[in-house]
């Protein structure tokens, strides 16, 4: 005798339930998840000065950013060398070393420079002050010693340019 086949009996699957709860997830998840942040770099800006500050300019180390994104920099009325990216924070240490709070280091970049150079130029001379104040700590055995870093940020003048002309 032959067997006799059962019929399958069909169901179906509610999906409504599945997709609010996947709805819900995906909210939950948006919700709780940190959105990437904007990279800012805070600079604090002193308020303008309208009195000039005289300084005396062996106190001075001017960085140069011309063009081209090309790094220099010179010192009192010296003339303009060239200089790496990775060689300014050494530079900056050493200087600063030699005139410990005295030396003002000036940052001038052309108006064609490319940002992302005068950003890693920043980086550098940050880089640098960790140096500075572990060298000083070394020496002076002084923890408590109160570091006062000086910086400005000074407009690309045309002297400036002329200092660079033997380079291009």
């Amino acid at each position: 005798m032959p067997k006799v086949k059962k019929k399958r009996v069909g169901f179906v699957i509610d999906m409504t339930p599945l997709v609010d709860i996947t709805f819900l997830l995906l909210t939950f998840f948006m919700f709780t998840t940190t959105m990437a942040t904007p990279q800012v770099m805070e600079m604090k800006v002193p308020p303008q000065v309208d009195v000039p500050i005289d300084v005396p300019e062996s106190k001075l180390l001017s960085i140069l950013i011309d063009d081209e994104g090309d790094i220099f920099y010179y010192k009192a009325q010296e003339d303009a060398e060239p200089i790496k990216r990775e060689d300014v924070s050494k530079l900056a240490m050493k200087e600063n070393l030699n005139q410990i709070n005295e030396l003002i280091i000036v940052l001038k970049a052309s108006d064609e420079a490319q940002y992302g150079v005068i950003i890693e130029i920043l980086d550098e001379l940050n880089l640098a002050e960790a140096g500075i104040m572990e060298e000083i700590v070394q020496n002076k055995g002084d923890r408590n010693f109160k570091r006062s870093r000086k910086f400005t940020i000074a407009e690309f003048t045309d002297e400036d340019r002329e200092k660079l002309n033997k380079f291009n």
